[in-house]
């Protein structure tokens, strides 16, 4: 029985041994979801939410939008602008991106609403911090790029108001890294 139990040891030690051995030449690694696109710049609507105790920073307006992705790492730099709905404000942020397949992030970022003017945008009309989950999704076989997402800017409004809450969509052109 000692025997019996010596033998299927050492049988079981050499393939731990030969697997090891295979495993390591090979560089085997578990298979991780990343995202199939990179960089992108593009342009879609923006619907602000909320207004101010005057009315103002609620409608529809456009949105510039643009990302660049720093491929080594789940980060990413996005910056938005706002136009046609009130002064021009721009949203930088930094953001944790959350690859669920080859072609879709959802990613969370933080940053600060930067108002160029008096009157309130869908983000505001005072620099505020802003919180920014999203959505963007490759479109296959194409350069094309679909985002969509919201943005909660705390304090945002001078006038009363509180939050201001934004929510944009649009298309945008992966120009890769």
């Amino acid at each position: 029985m000692i025997s019996l139990l010596k033998t299927t040891l050492g049988r079981l030690g050499l393939t731990v041994a030969a697997a090891t051995a295979l495993f390591t030449t090979l560089d085997v690694k578990p298979a991780q979801a990343q995202a199939a696109y990179g960089s992108y710049i593009g342009a879609g609507g923006s619907l602000g939410l909320s207004d101010d105790d005057f009315g103002d920073g609620d409608g529809l307006g456009l949105v510039i939008s643009g990302r660049y992705k720093f491929l080594a790492l789940p980060i990413s730099a996005r910056a938005q602008a706002f136009l046609l709905n009130g002064d021009l404000a721009l949203v930088p942020t930094v953001s944790y991106d959350f690859p669920i397949s080859f072609q879709t992030d959802l990613y969370l970022g933080a940053g600060v609403s930067l108002p160029t003017g008096s009157d309130a945008s869908p983000v505001g009309d005072q620099t505020a911090f802003v919180l920014q989950p999203g959505i963007d999704f490759a479109v296959p076989a194409s350069n094309l790029v679909v985002f969509g997402n919201a943005i909660f800017a705390f304090d945002a409004f001078e006038d009363g108001g509180g939050t201001a809450t934004a929510v944009q969509a649009g298309v945008g052109w992966n120009f890769g890294n």
